[in-house]
């Protein structure tokens, strides 16, 4: 059965996130709250990870897995980016964003779209998220909690539990966690490209 956090959401006790890092260390599945919508997350160096997410998502090798990292220069280690990607995402990280990306030899292949070679990246603009990512020391591979069949992710960590207690380690609770998911924007051609409208504006990149 998976554990449950009440964690701070502006002020996550210390003993509480050791703990979080720790169960995902172990390669635990970890549900989360975000600046947009809860995520799955695990550490991305254990594949086992990959089909428990896939499984309770419905989604099959094709679906873009995310990778969350704590800042720009994390990114910019997993994903080729150029000088007029970099001044776009240090205009909008953190934030409620997930940016598609080239990626690069530091990613198992497994984590790559398969035909593009791309993965999505982002920097949450949420305490309790960038706590982890610090105590962890290395990115969370995500994806939004989203089930099949719903048009919105799970946003109450007891439905969640609920729900998902089987087949996650710790679900977190943080207080209220809203169902808007991230702006997706593909930044591997000439202009940035909306691929699904969120919570992050769209003027930064000229989108409106």
């Amino acid at each position: 059965m998976a554990q449950l956090f009440h964690i701070h959401p502006e002020h996550p006790q210390p003993r509480l996130i050791k703990q979080a890092a720790e169960i995902a260390r172990s390669g635990g599945l970890i549900a989360l709250p975000t600046d947009a919508a809860y995520s799955l997350a695990g550490v991305a160096g254990y594949a086992p990870l990959l089909d428990r997410i896939r499984s309770i998502r419905g989604v099959d090798e094709r679906h873009h897995f995310t990778l969350m990292c704590r800042d720009l220069s994390e990114i910019a280690t997993y994903a080729r980016v150029d000088n007029s990607q970099y001044r776009l995402l240090k205009a909008t990280t953190p934030g409620s964003y997930t940016f598609i990306l080239e990626g690069t030899k530091e990613l198992p292949r497994r984590l790559l779209h398969p035909k593009r070679k791309t993965i999505g990246l982002r920097v949450p603009d949420h305490p309790l998220a960038l706590a982890l990512l610090e105590e962890l020391d290395e990115p969370l591979l995500t994806s939004t909690l989203i089930l099949p069949g719903f048009e919105a992710p799970l946003a109450d960590a007891d439905e969640i539990r609920e729900r998902l207690e089987k087949l996650l380690d710790l679900v977190i609770d943080a207080g209220q966690c809203g169902t808007a998911m991230t702006t997706v924007i593909n930044l591997t051609g000439a202009q940035p490209e909306l691929v699904r409208a969120g919570q992050g504006p769209l003027a930064p990149f000229g989108l409106e």
